[in-house]
């Protein structure tokens, strides 16, 4: 007799899907059980909309049944932590539980659902969720992040861990994937799980970690088909500071989009801090001090930033040389390409090709 499982099973002569398991508590946030769903769920083989589903997404509970949520409804979840034993990839989302929580340990449902979690699997948060994986002990030694107004709480209660205040989301595999069904960044070590372990900040950067997840598993044409579609930034790196003070400027008072929108157009082309303050009809000194304000990071690695993604982009939907890639890219010879793809993913331009080339 077959024994019964939470995930259904692909259909027949399909490809199995990388399955996640998102694990909700009571009065969750719903849009970051939304955003979960709604990635995840857009992401098809090949990054073409009418491609067979990635992903087996299920939300699930310590208990099957009616959750409250912030809003003026209710979730009923029909999964219960069965799940998590099955699942390649963990999600926790955040609860108001985790602002009052006074003592560094999981609560006994937690406890037990965390018991069932398979030794490779891949576990991440959204906001506030890292509190229950530095509870169960998954980021000790670790390098994690949750929501700005959450650290010190969260430094408090979890010496153990090496606390980002500032960025978007961590991840301690650095993109590339090494397990699990299509999908899944190393891990760094330590912790309770043989898998990766990530975390993100506030609701909104969950999106940037649902589609780094896609990005590590299936290459940048599928997570920027998801991006088009839901009508996001494909990528913003995790190490992007999260809460940014200035982030649109006041109407009186020029910006800098102007000359991201003249540099991502001319990425081949040598371009200098000075040619894009010149774009803005701003000193060098005060471009800096707005760019910075505006997106978080200082202007010269942005503009790598974006040449690494063009390199990126260009490895997988094209057949041009190594060479002709670090030309195309602005990255000037194969030598800084290399350089630059071991500094950044820690594998060379060829490996990535293999990875990545018409995946899905």
């Amino acid at each position: 007799m077959t024994p019964r499982t939470a995930f259904p099973p692909p259909p027949a002569g399909a490809a199995p899907r990388h399955r996640v398991a998102v694990l909700v508590r009571p009065r969750l946030l719903s849009l970051e059980l939304g955003i979960v769903h709604q990635l995840l769920g857009q992401a098809r083989a090949g990054g073409d909309p009418e491609g067979a589903p990635l992903y087996e997404v299920l939300t699930c509970a310590t208990e099957p049944g009616e959750l409250p949520t912030d809003g003026d409804f209710t979730l009923t979840v029909r999964h219960g932590p069965e799940a998590l034993a099955e699942a390649d990839t963990v999600l926790v989302l955040s609860s108001p539980d985790d602002y009052t929580l006074d003592r560094p340990e999981l609560t006994p449902p937690l406890a037990r659902a965390f018991a069932r979690l398979r030794p490779d699997a891949r576990v991440a948060s959204i906001c506030t969720g890292a509190f229950v994986l530095a509870s169960a002990g998954l980021l000790d030694g670790r390098r994690a992040t949750t929501h700005w107004r959450h650290a010190e709480s969260f430094a408090r209660l979890f010496p153990r861990v090496t606390l980002d205040r500032d960025v978007l989301y961590t991840d301690g595999g650095d993109d590339i994937p090494t397990h699990g069904n299509g999908g899944g960044s190393g891990g760094e070590g330590g912790g309770g799980s043989g898998g990766a372990v990530l975390t993100s900040a506030g609701c909104a950067a969950g999106i940037d970690l649902c589609l780094h997840l896609i990005r590590a598993d299936h290459g940048m044409a599928v997570a920027n088909d998801v991006a088009r579609r839901t009508v996001v930034p494909p990528h913003r790196e995790g190490g992007q500071c999260q809460f940014i003070r200035e982030p649109v400027p006041q109407p009186a008072s020029p910006g800098t989009a102007a000359s991201r929108e003249w540099a991502l157009r001319r990425l081949g082309e040598p371009i200098t801090l000075a040619a894009l303050a010149a774009r803005e009809s701003m000193s060098v000194r005060h471009f800096t001090r707005r760019f910075r304000a505006e997106v978080g990071m200082a202007p010269m690695a942005w503009l790598t930033e974006q040449r690494l993604r063009f390199a990126r982009e260009l490895l997988e939907e094209s057949d041009l040389s190594v060479d002709r890639v670090a030309e195309r890219s602005g990255l000037g010879t194969a030598a800084n390409l290399r350089q630059r793809f071991h500094a950044a993913l820690g594998l060379s331009p060829s490996a990535y090709r293999a990875t990545f080339r018409g995946r899905g």
